[in-house]
């Protein structure tokens, strides 16, 4: 059970955090062994509802993480105690659950815990490969350079996160733009128009009639479609949350032609931009593949990996464990084979992070130059077709009536 305190340590400035314990005499007493006095306890549940950890919103960013990383790095650089940053670092945080989170973290260092133990306690926070780093550093004494690269490693993911997710928005726009005027039309401006015309008696063309007949179809099962789509959507969500499901989709990422150039480029620049940071800060190779396999952030390439890994452990180089895998380029392969044979693996592996990420900067721009005149066209020939089929009806009336 968890429970918030607040307490004075012994030099008499306030502390506060939480603490998971059976009981609240077990948190008091826990409290008490870490040589705190003790001024209130309260269970967590009694938190203000507008203060409760809503991690099903998003808990936290991405982006204050890559901010908290900056800041540790530097103030490791400046040989501040760990205890001290996270307490500094856990007052100041913008985000209630981040700033509980190191609160935490400051109690459980405090308890004597290592910084990556106390950071494992948190992996919605703080990933595998985050925690792994930490404890690399810890073990080699370079905690100031570690957190230098982790904050380095974390700025290039977030930089290449938001240029794939930028590009992917505008599209989304325009799209849903398109089929809202659509549906406008055909359910606002069509039926009215179509009235004039069948009143008319006249014959009326085939293409006018298709789009009466799809009109009076929105209008009369709108309602219908509308839940249908939405019960749709709720069960191709949960699929694509099962294992199956996942694969599914990470494989038509990397196989639709409009967007597997810039999915690809992107898991191949996080493929290389993690390994390169783990192998740059003292972690086996073995572990900086099993660890990259669970960060890069495809079914696909995941078991790629982890297949490398076993392959490694038998012996086998990183190079030829990806020779013969369709979705990993030649290039890449034979880099990484100069790599290991010069004994610059980290260097090439930093070669090609920088390269797949200026590929994914060209692919973004690339896609967004096409997808944007496609779409623009796109809705106008739509618009263009709804209005020829109501209005040379009419234009044909107005010629007979004169």
């Amino acid at each position: 059970m968890l429970f918030n305190y607040k307490a004075l340590d012994q030099k008499g400035a306030e502390s506060h955090g939480s603490i998971d314990a059976v009981s609240m005499d077990v948190a008091i007493s826990s409290l008490q062994r870490r040589g705190l006095i003790v001024s209130a306890v309260t269970p967590a549940e009694n938190v203000s509802f507008f203060k409760k950890d809503f991690t099903f919103f998003g808990g936290v960013k991405q982006k204050d993480v890559v901010v908290l990383s900056r800041q540790m790095a530097t103030l490791f650089t400046a040989q501040v105690s760990a205890l001290r940053i996270f307490r500094l670092l856990g007052g100041e945080s913008s985000s209630y659950v981040l700033s509980r989170v190191l609160n935490e973290v400051s109690d459980d260092l405090q308890g004597g815990s290592s910084i990556s133990k106390a950071l494992s306690k948190h992996p919605k926070v703080f990933s595998d490969f985050y925690v792994n780093m930490v404890k690399s550093g810890e073990e080699s004494g370079r905690l100031d350079e570690i957190f230098n690269y982790l904050a380095d490693h974390l700025d290039r993911t977030y930089e290449v996160n938001s240029k794939a997710k930028n590009a992917l928005v505008y599209p989304a726009f325009v799209v849903f733009t398109f089929i809202s005027v659509m549906v406008l039309m055909l359910t606002l401006v069509i039926p009215k128009i179509s009235a004039i015309i069948t009143e008319s008696g006249q014959a009326i063309p085939l293409y006018t009639q298709v789009v009466i007949g799809i009109s009076q179809f929105f209008v009369h099962y709108g309602y219908f479609i509308l839940i249908i789509a939405a019960v749709g959507g709720f069960f191709l969500y949960q699929f694509f949350k099962t294992e199956g499901g996942k694969r599914s989709l990470d494989e038509a990422k990397i196989v639709i032609p409009v967007v597997k150039n810039l999915y690809q480029k992107l898991y191949l620049s996080r493929i290389s931009d993690n390994m390169n940071t783990m192998l740059v800060s003292g972690i086996p190779m073995v572990r900086a593949l099993e660890l990259t396999s669970g960060v890069v952030g495809n079914v696909i390439y995941r078991d790629i990996i982890a297949e490398a890994m076993d392959s490694v452990k038998a012996g086998r180089t990183v190079s030829d464990a990806l020779s013969n895998k369709k979705e990993i380029p030649s290039i890449m392969i034979q880099m990484i084979k100069v790599g290991e044979e010069s004994g610059e693996l980290g260097s090439i592996l930093k070669t090609l992070s920088n390269f797949y990420r200026r590929e994914v900067t060209s692919a973004v721009d690339t896609m967004v130059d096409l997808i944007e005149p496609i779409m623009i066209v796109a809705l106008g020939l739509g618009v263009g077709f709804l209005l020829t089929a109501v209005l040379v009806p009419i234009y044909n009336l107005s010629s007979n009536i004169s």
